[in-house]
């Protein structure tokens, strides 16, 4: 059977049936979940093992395991009910009030925690019945964004990981230095020989994921002592105080760190500012409810751009 006539068949509610068998692994708790009978979820179960040619779930003792195959269909299946959702989400044009689409985005959690408040704050009073769903972002997702922004709405990413992609920009930040108050490496004026005598915690550490003045080090010949590697910029403070390690940070997010212990210095030598945007696939160009989506994201952002005056002089 060629794959034109396979999708000519397709059941969407076979592949909900899946989706939940995949969860929940086990047909009595999928059967509950979709308020379905048992013996019609079984039923389900039974076409699909058809149609696979593979058992999906086997019993082990007293529980069932997915098979390896249905190990692999988890995100697969994920992704397409997603996408089959937002088929059914398009519509002529409504008034941001009357939509109840849900919009997703992935973000880090400094991009979350700088837009997502004022984003959550004017959709809940300009499109009460919509919701949006903030998901965080990994170096996979970054590096499949192309095939991943199907599924979403957008993702937010600083410019310099994504092209080919639509995108505008949101807000500009800078980059500083984060270290114990204590730590006795650190004076006033930091030097690059005071980075290279202290160890360091980094957010990201892969080929494709990565800071500005993390690589901007390396290309000044600072190979950094790694002592810890968090992906999450919120978490940070808790890795550097009361240690000599140091960090980079947003300046944007370290104004709203706690910062007992810490202080927050300027870059020793020079880093473009950061630009963070909202990509997303080409296929939500035209779509008026995204393009509404957008203005709010960009509404949201030119409340949080961080003030032009420094915070290196707060503590």
């Amino acid at each position: 059977m060629g794959a034109h006539e396979r999708v000519s068949r397709l059941d969407l509610n076979l592949l909900v049936a899946l989706d939940a068998l995949l969860t929940e692994k086990s047909v009595t708790r999928a059967a509950e979940r979709l308020h379905l009978s048992q013996p019609a979820l079984s039923a389900s179960l039974g076409r699909l093992r058809r149609d696979f040619g593979d058992e999906i779930l086997t019993r082990q003792g007293n529980s069932y395991h997915l098979t390896p195959l249905a190990e692999r269909l988890k995100e697969h299946t994920t992704t397409a009910l997603e996408a089959a959702q937002r088929v059914f989400e398009l519509t002529p044009h409504r008034r941001p009030a009357q939509s109840t689409r849900e919009f997703s985005l992935y973000g880090s959690d400094y991009g979350i925690a700088m837009i997502g408040a004022q984003v959550s704050r004017r959709m809940a009073e300009t499109a009460p019945h919509a919701r949006v769903r903030m998901r965080l972002h990994n170096p996979t997702i970054v590096e499949d964004a192309a095939h991943q922004l199907r599924s979403v709405d957008g993702i937010i990413l600083p410019h310099g990981f994504l092209s080919g992609l639509s995108h505008c920009d949101l807000w500009q930040d800078e980059w500083v230095i984060l270290a114990a108050a204590d730590n006795p490496h650190i004076t006033a004026q930091l030097t690059l020989d005071m980075l290279a005598a202290c160890p360091w915690v980094v957010t990201y550490l892969t080929r494709s994921a990565f800071t500005a003045a993390n690589r901007q080090m390396q290309h000044l010949g600072l190979e950094l002592r790694v002592e810890a590697v968090v992906e999450s910029f919120l978490a940070l403070p808790n890795f550097v105080r009361r240690t000599q390690r140091l960090a980079v940070v947003h300046r944007g997010i370290a104004e709203r760190l706690p910062l007992h212990g810490l202080e927050l210095h300027p870059l020793p030598f020079d880093v473009p500012p950061v630009m963070s945007a909202l990509w997303w696939h080409p296929v939500y160009d035209d779509d008026p409810e995204h393009r509404w989506f957008r203005e709010v994201l960009q509404d949201a952002a030119a409340d949080v751009e961080p003030s032009r005056e420094s915070a290196l002089d707060a503590d």
